[in-house]
């Protein structure tokens, strides 16, 4: 398998954490700025690592609603998807903000977490 690639997007700077080959364990990787560079730089890991897909994180309010933030996240996901080769998915980041400089690891561990449950729950039937 590829691994999978994590992004948490803030205004100035951008947390990317990647998985392990067996797509299980998340692992911190590079904070890239957010500038107009940024979408490169995320395709150029894309090829480095052959990532099999994006996971972006969503900050959702509270409330389960989409506020500015979750908006300019959503317009950067959209200019990814143009140039990527692979998928990129959103996923409610909502509770990963308190360890912010680790989000995009957190992020991508509670993807994984949930892939697999998701995995042994249809194998166990």
């Amino acid at each position: 398998m590829n691994p999978i690639l994590a992004l948490d997007f803030g205004r100035a700077r951008i947390g990317a954490a990647i998985s392990d080959e067996l797509q299980l364990l998340a692992h911190p990787l590079e904070t890239i700025p957010a500038n107009e560079a940024a979408p490169s730089r995320v395709a150029e890991i894309v090829r480095e690592k052959k990532v099999d897909h994006v996971v972006a994180g969503l900050p959702k309010r509270m409330d389960g609603q989409l506020g500015s933030a979750a908006t300019e996240v959503l317009q950067f996901v959209e200019k990814l998807r143009v140039i990527l080769p692979c998928p990129v998915v959103t996923w409610d980041e909502r509770l990963t903000t308190a360890a912010a400089h680790r989000a995009a690891q957190m992020i991508l561990q509670s993807y994984l977490d949930r892939r697999a449950a998701n995995v042994a729950t249809r194998t166990d039937q």
